[in-house]
């Protein structure tokens, strides 16, 4: 593993970058250090952020120790091991296709696939949340495989769904709400990762894993009523 760098951000953050790929030890290490960090709450802490390489700590430079946290993070980065417990697993039921899932076709069409198969290969596949970004709820979601990994578009789109299952390069997606996108619709789900709302807020977490559930459009109205009550929908399931 490369070795951790700290570098300041400012006057009232700083950042451990543990690597410049796309890994789930390089994320667990990131991971560890959260629990670490947060377990710990320097005086002045206000936020962590992780990413799928890097921790940032966000903090009060009138209340923050600089030199301290900076020691601290040095100490902790010294042989740190990846988080070694396991993440929620979750169920995510999806309505491949159609109305639902706009770019299935041309994705298929893409890697001389039928659409069977694309729905067969997205949906079998264990899915890891790198980070929980870019939206309120957004899930960068690393495990696609690569049959169908998928350039992103060459025109985004302006407004996608909520809920929208979608593909871009290696990375896979659930829309957390209406937005921009210029990646690939596989499918639609009515699980809402981000519900100003509900308890909780936010659905998912950095380190969950995610199964898609294909199943029949005759089922959507039913489940997406259900969503719009405040229910999860996914189902919490043991790896």
């Amino acid at each position: 593993m490369p070795t951790p760098k700290i570098l300041p951000c400012g006057d009232s953050a700083v950042t451990v970058e543990f690597g410049a790929t796309i890994d789930p030890d390089i994320n667990g290490m990131v991971l560890a250090l959260d629990d670490i960090v947060r377990s710990r709450a320097p005086t002045g802490l206000i936020e962590t952020v992780p990413t799928y390489r890097s921790l940032t700590i966000q903090f009060d430079p009138v209340a923050t120790d600089y030199d301290a946290l900076v020691a601290l993070l040095e100490a902790e980065t010294q042989n740190l091991p990846p988080r070694n417990a396991v993440g929620r697993r979750w169920r995510v039921p999806v309505v491949y296709g159609g109305e639902y899932g706009i770019d299935l076709e041309e994705v298929a069409s893409l890697h001389g696939l039928t659409p069977n198969q694309v729905i067969d290969i997205h949906s079998s596949a264990v899915y890891r949340i790198y980070m929980i970004g870019f939206l309120p709820g957004f899930t960068y979601l690393g495990g696609l495989d690569k049959r169908i990994a998928t350039s992103r578009r060459l025109h985004p789109r302006a407004k996608i769904p909520a809920g929208t299952i979608m593909i871009g390069g290696e990375q896979a997606g659930i829309a957390p709400m209406d937005m921009p996108s210029g990646w690939h619709n596989l499918g639609l789900t009515p699980v809402r990762p981000y519900a100003p709302g509900r308890d909780p807020v936010f659905l998912f977490a950095a380190g969950d894993e995610i199964v898609f559930e294909p199943v029949e459009a005759s089922r959507w109205e039913a489940l997406e009523k259900a969503a719009l009550a405040g229910e999860p929908v996914a189902e919490e399931v043991r790896p």
